[in-house]
């Protein structure tokens, strides 16, 4: 008996909600909740309406105001609404009140990245390193867990744990946290081990904010077939490859993407992945030209290098999708800041854009506009520094 297809269940509707403060200024923080729809999209969820309020600072109790919580309140029962995301992370306790003023699922920014990881980890190492930054995650809001269980299961003879139980549940999970550390350490050492047989290849590392690009790129470059899908966090673990520009062999890397408000303890558990970035020697930082906010994702991506020692590195500035920039037909507004956007491709290489100290070159990955210029500069790039780096070795040019 033949079995009947499964349809997919449908996504799951929800609120964002955000925080315009001193330090969040309007425009930023639409741009954030965009992005936090986008990340809401990407787990399979369907943002339906955003939810922002003006605040000196988060309300340390509900992160927005009582009248704004009503708010949210009434608009998530009238519309049978069960899932809020806000955009920052939030404490226990703020989840707690949250959750029970609301009634329904509560989940941060951090939260929700965590579940996207989860999807997307498809080796052990990367499973191993996202199930470490969960047990991070949950083990200071292990209490605000049970008080949620015991909301749903309360009655005679199904009363919550208590206290005991509960510093039962945190032992197990710093242990839990210990041995994924300990299995994280192995990896690292294996990974350095693999890192230094390589022999005297020039190591170049593909870098950038999330959905740029890079894995488009790689699969071009290496003639490969990375996973590569418009989605956030389409590829989470590093891929390696043997690429040869004419005569010149190198080895090309593919990393996890970056992205606004990245947790700290995702950076912490995938350092063993960022290790790859650290001991490249070029660093190829893909850019959505077409993006509108691609100069502060740039400003991202340098923090986050900086952040874990990568700063340094030999950088060429590689604008993508430029197919999508040269298509924008929107009439032209010459209030709009990115107004620019219509110059033709030389009057952008041109551009302040391209006066920053690095190397620049536009091109279209999907459409391999520009691919030759890439792979002669990528050439002359790796030569010059093989050259100085093994004087002896001049039968590679």
């Amino acid at each position: 008996m033949s079995r009947l297809p499964t349809t997919p269940p449908p996504p799951e509707r929800a609120v964002v909600v955000g925080l315009i403060t001193r330090q969040q200024p309007k425009e930023k923080v639409e741009e954030y909740l965009s992005e936090l729809e986008f990340l809401l999209e990407t787990a399979g969820g369907l943002p339906e309406k955003r939810f922002v309020q003006v605040l000196d600072q988060p309300n340390p109790q509900t992160y927005v105001g009582s009248g704004k919580l009503e708010e949210i309140k009434q608009y998530i029962l009238a519309e049978e609404i069960r899932l809020v995301v806000f955009d920052d992370d939030l404490g226990p306790s703020q989840l707690r009140n949250i959750e029970r003023e609301l009634n329904c699922k509560v989940l941060d920014r951090t939260n929700l990245i965590l579940d996207i990881f989860a999807k997307r980890a498809r080796t052990s190492h990367a499973r191993t390193q996202v199930e470490l930054a969960q047990y991070q995650y949950l083990l200071p809001r292990l209490t605000r867990m049970w008080t949620h269980l015991e909301r749903q299961r309360g009655g005679i003879g199904l009363r919550g744990p208590g206290e005991t139980e509960i510093e039962t549940d945190r032992r197990v999970i710093r242990d839990k946290i210990s041995l994924l550390k300990e299995r994280l350490k192995e990896i690292d050492t294996q990974l350095a081990v693999q890192r230094k047989n390589r022999g005297k290849l020039i190591r170049v590392a593909l870098v950038g904010y999330t959905n740029v690009g890079k894995s488009t790129l790689m699969n071009l470059l290496s003639k490969s077939d990375v996973f590569a899908e418009n989605k956030l966090f389409a590829t989470l673990d590093t891929t390696v490859r043997k690429v040869v520009v004419d005569n010149l062999p190198f080895l090309l890397s593919d990393t996890v993407g970056f992205i606004r408000k990245l947790p700290h303890g995702l950076i912490e558990s995938f350092k063993s992945t960022l290790d790859e970035l650290r001991e490249s020697d070029i660093l190829l930082h893909v850019v959505d030209i077409s993006h509108p906010e691609f100069e502060s994702q740039i400003e991202t991506v340098n923090q986050t290098l900086q952040e874990i020692g990568a700063s340094d590195k030999k950088t060429i500035m590689v604008f993508n999708k430029i197919d999508a920039y040269n298509t924008d037909t929107e009439p032209f507004d010459e209030t709009d800041l990115f107004a620019q956007r219509r110059l033709s491709l030389d009057e952008l290489k041109n551009s302040w854009m391209a006066k920053h100290g690095q190397t620049s070159i536009f091109i279209s990955a999907l459409h391999k506009e520009n691919y030759h210029q890439l792979r002669s500069l990528l050439y002359q790039e790796i030569k010059d520094m093989h050259a100085i780096r093994y004087p002896y070795d001049n039968f590679l040019y």
